[in-house]
């Protein structure tokens, strides 16, 4: 599985960021893709999860700004960021879980929001 991260960038604090990550297989085979981000000097941690079910979930800090959607004919799920703060500024990953008879991670390469104040 292969994962394509694309949709970085920089933008002004209040502004918004579409995220994209390209899976080459079906994202209905996998069991659930998820957005991480990791801040310079700082560890990964799971932004939004988007499940085969289409069960979404986000970490407290951007419930109510970020989306998390996929287009399932195209393979794509999305990250949709909003009312941005420079706090958002990170790397961003796409990952994709996948179980069959043991779990595998996939993970796509980094892409940069930069959120200026």
């Amino acid at each position: 599985v292969q994962l394509q991260a694309s949709g970085g960038g920089l933008v002004q604090a209040g502004g918004s960021l579409r995220l994209s990550c390209a899976a080459s297989v079906s994202i209905i085979s996998l069991n659930s893709m998820s957005w991480y981000r990791q801040a310079l000097g700082k560890s990964r941690e799971l932004v939004a999860t988007i499940s085969t079910s289409g069960d979404t979930g986000y970490v407290d800090s951007v419930k109510g700004r970020f989306t998390i959607s996929r287009a399932v004919a195209r393979n794509t799920v999305y990250l949709q960021m909003n009312s941005l703060k420079p706090e958002d500024t990170a790397v961003y990953y796409c990952n994709a879980e996948q179980y069959s008879g043991s779990w595998t991670a996939y993970w796509g390469q980094g892409t940069q929001v930069t959120v200026s104040s």
